[in-house]
C-alpha cells in the first residue's frame, strides 16, 4: 500500500505526541512498546517502522517535547521582562498543569528516567535544555535567575503532583509564584 507523501513523517509525529502524553502520565520505563503502540492504535510492529529501539523512543520523547516547550515560551507575547516572567508563571503553574501530567511539561513527569538513562540521552535533554535558559536568560537579564525560575517551577509540580490534596497542591503553585516574584 502506498502512502501520501510525508505520512511517515505525519504518524511519527502522532505517535511522539500519543508516547510522550502515556510517557508523562505512567513513567516511560513503566510502559513497554507494546503500551506505547496501543495507545496510537497500532502494532508493536508499526513501531519499530519509526524508531529502531525503546531508547530512540526515548531520545525523539524528549528532543520533541523539550521543543515544544520551547516553543511555547518563545510565543509569549511580552516583551517588557515582568510582563514576560508573569506569563509564564501563570501559564506554568496552575492546578491543571499539576493535574494533567499528560497535558503539560515534560521536565517534572521524566526527568528522573532522564538522569537514568544513556549519556546520549541526557547530552540532548541538556542541549535543548540549554536552549530553553537561554531563552530565559534573555528575558530574565541573567543567567542565575533563568536557572533558578526554571528549578522552581519544575520543582513547584512535581512536589504539587505529589500532594493527594487539592488544597496543598494550589497552596504549592501559589507558594512558588509569590516566591518567584518577590525574588525576582
Amino acid at each position: 500500500m502506498r502512502y501520501k507523501p510525508g505520512y511517515k513523517q505525519e504518524k511519527r509525529k502522532e505517535l511522539l505526541q500519543i508516547s510522550g502524553q502515556l510517557a508523562k502520565q505512567q513513567g516511560f520505563a513503566a510502559t513497554g512498546v507494546d503500551g506505547f503502540m496501543k495507545a496510537a492504535g497500532v502494532t508493536s510492529g508499526a513501531f519499530y517502522s519509526h524508531f529502531s529501539s525503546k531508547h530512540e523512543l526515548l531520545k525523539a520523547l524528549v528532543e520533541a517535547e523539550l521543543q515544544q516547550s520551547l516553543a511555547m515560551w518563545q510565543e509569549n507575547p511580552h516583551d517588557d521582562p515582568a510582563d514576560w516572567i508573569e506569563f509564564e508563571l501563570n501559564r506554568y503553574l496552575n492546578l491543571s498543569h499539576v493535574q494533567h501530567a499528560d497535558r503539560g511539561c515534560v521536565l517534572p513527569a521524566l526527568a528522573s528516567e532522564v538522569a537514568r538513562s544513556e549519556d546520549d540521552v541526557k547530552q540532548l535533554y541538556q542541549q535543548e535544555l540549554l536552549r530553553g535558559h537561554a531563552l530565559f536568560t534573555r528575558h530574565l537579564g541573567c543567567e542565575i535567575k533563568a536557572w533558578g525560575v526554571l528549578c522552581q517551577l519544575v520543582g513547584a509540580i512535581t512536589l504539587a503532583r505529589g500532594m493527594a490534596d487539592e488544597s496543598l497542591q494550589k497552596q504549592i503553585i501559589e507558594s512558588s509564584k509569590t516566591f518567584l516574584k518577590a525574588n525576582l
